[in-house]
């Protein structure tokens, strides 16, 4: 598959170095880097694909560009459309597939997490905390695109819906603001939000975190379940915990990983697969712009 990059910031030039070969062209207004300027300039028979690491206003007008020439879209999230702009981009081609990553779905300990919870062994799952704190608080300010809106909200709270959509499937729960903060920025870097019912939910997200770090912990009725850190982070641990009763220290399995981040390539690779069998994710853009408040 052929591929460009549109946006050659942070995201974007990683995104380049994972599609290596594929990769035929990098559109930048800004960046010198660039092979091109703007995206029109770019003969639509030299690509199959788009790979999108623009700021948030950009990202609309290019996918349509994209989709009613029949080019893939990966797009960085979050992509938050209400309805009725899903449905307008979904009608703009029959062959070609706009998909919004989230890369964190494919952490080892993720999956791992997945595949205990479809597993049933935890029994009745009560409550899942995550919290995901990053240091950025300082870069963020200083971007002028980046220090507006829903701040940390929007950027490290729509992963933290994904997820809940990746493990739990359940597309009918609704979150509510608990908290929202500007401790540092003119826009929120420190907010938390929950969803009542079976399991019991709550998310913190942070830009002012002394390291980054991310944790989860799901309690259930015959055990545990906990995640430290992400891969990029590492070294990150997965724990399974099972319930001794009526009451005493549960026996435990811990896996422990250090590596390097393989979430990129294996994302990349995943969309190339889906790109044959044309089936994106917009619905969960949707839902996670419901919740995140930005519709």
């Amino acid at each position: 598959m052929r591929v460009i990059v549109v946006g050659l910031g942070i995201q974007g030039k990683k995104r380049a170095a994972i599609a290596q070969a594929d990769l035929v062209a990098t559109v930048d207004p800004i960046s010198p880097e660039a092979d091109y300027k703007d995206i029109r300039e770019i003969s639509l028979e030299s690509y199959d694909a788009a790979l999108l690491c623009t700021p948030d206003e950009a990202k609309e007008e290019i996918i349509e560009y994209l989709l009613s020439h029949d080019k893939h879209v990966l797009v960085e999230k979050p992509l938050l459309v209400t309805a009725q702009q899903a449905e307008k981009l979904s009608s703009l081609s029959s062959k070609a597939i706009c998909y919004t990553a989230y890369n964190h779905r494919f952490e080892p300990h993720f999956v791992k997490m997945k595949e205990v919870l479809d597993s049933g062994r935890l029994g009745k799952i009560y409550s899942c905390r995550m919290f995901y704190g990053n240091g950025t608080a300082r870069d963020v300010r200083n971007s002028p695109w980046r220090d507006k809106g829903n701040g940390v909200i929007k950027d490290l709270g729509s992963h933290l819906l994904d997820t809940i959509l990746f493990w739990f499937g359940d597309d009918s729960r609704s979150f509510s603001k608990l908290t929202e903060h500007c401790f540092e920025n003119k826009a929120p870097d420190h907010a938390t939000f929950h969803s009542e019912g079976t399991p019991y939910m709550q998310l913190e997200m942070t830009l002012l975190s002394w390291r980054n770090h991310f944790t989860c912990d799901i309690f259930a009725e015959f055990g545990s379940a906990h995640i430290e850190s992400l891969c990029k982070w590492g070294p990150s641990h997965f724990i399974l915990r099972n319930r001794t009763l009526p009451s005493g220290r549960p026996t435990e399995e811990c896996v422990t990983l250090v590596q390097p981040d393989p979430t990129w390539e294996l994302e990349y690779r995943y969309f190339k697969e889906i790109c044959k069998k044309g089936s994106g994710n917009i619905l969960n853009d949707i839902w996670i712009a419901k919740n995140l408040g930005e519709m």
